[in-house]
């Protein structure tokens, strides 16, 4: 019986302490006056081993958080950069089991990796074996931009025994009554979305994301982060300002698209890909605070 209990206060303490490596993260950055880099790639682009790769690399130039994409026919919420990488992830036949690989490969590096993920390929998958395939695969968590908060339970229940956290999204047209539910069940941190429509980089990031911050954190003490638009070191520092988290994907698929596209190598498509990350890590440790 004693045995019995010592098991379930170790797994326990596991699960708190898988459940903390984000919000470790988020308290490391605030610590060094910054914003938390948050960056996003499909799993399997342009293949499995060179996905992996390309993560790697992300998080030696100063990625902290690790978005990996698990590839999805019907990606309502993603621009054409995301679509045509994912597109060819899945026309290259990755896989689940393939992304709960390369989450282990980047979890490896000591980065959290979250996976971003519709919610129709976990359901399919299986609720439940999902969280545990992906707890055991060092993953941090999930986010799932179409699973609405009222029928979040099962996934929550599953998260919360294998120690996940659960990131939900909120945009400028959320009320603050949605805000309030979404964060209630958030875990790990808030995504913002600073705008409206599908992701991309563009010129300037939405006006609405640093009102929308405040709005979230009057609901909540969970770190917020912004996403949907930034592409460089300069819009970076920006965003860094007013958010605890910048949010980079379509910027960094971009680069990595662009050199597939061009013929390069996975050594020159790396460098690119580097190079940006380096920027991006840049600009969140020069935040341009907003003026009141």
């Amino acid at each position: 019986m004693e045995q019995v209990d010592q098991a379930q206060q170790q797994a326990g303490q596991a699960v708190s302490a898988a459940r903390g490596r984000i919000a470790e993260v988020f308290a490391q950055a605030r610590a060094e006056g910054r914003a938390a880099l948050i960056g996003y790639l499909p799993a399997g682009f342009p293949t499995v081993p060179t996905g992996i790769e390309a993560m790697r690399t992300m998080v030696a130039a100063g990625v902290d958080i690790v978005e990996v994409g698990l590839p999805y026919s019907d990606p309502t919420m993603d621009g054409p950069v995301i679509q045509d990488a994912a597109d060819a992830a899945l026309r290259g036949g990755v896989t689940t089991a393939d992304v709960l690989r390369t989450v282990e490969a980047v979890a490896e590096t000591g980065a959290p990796a979250l996976v971003m993920t519709y919610w129709n390929p976990v359901e399919r998958y299986g609720v439940e074996r999902f969280a545990a395939d992906l707890a055991a695969a060092g993953g941090a968590g999930t986010i799932t931009p179409d699973l609405p908060p009222e029928e979040a339970a099962p996934w929550l229940a599953a998260a919360d025994k294998h120690g996940l956290d659960s990131v939900f999204l909120v945009a400028p047209s959320s009320t603050d009554a949605r805000i309030r539910l979404v964060t209630s069940i958030a875990s790990g941190f808030v995504y913002a979305a600073s705008l409206m429509g599908v992701t991309g980089a563009r010129e300037s990031v939405g006006a609405a994301a640093a009102g929308l911050v405040r709005r979230v954190r009057q609901a909540t003490d969970l770190p917020v982060a912004v996403g949907l638009g930034v592409r460089d070191g300069e819009q970076a520092a920006t965003v860094a300002g007013f958010a605890d988290g910048v949010i980079v994907g379509s910027a960094l698929v971009a680069r990595l698209l662009a050199a597939v596209r061009s013929g390069a190598g996975d050594e020159a498509a790396l460098a690119g890909l580097r190079e940006l990350a380096a920027d991006l890590a840049a600009g969140v440790r020069r935040p341009v605070r907003a003026s009141a």
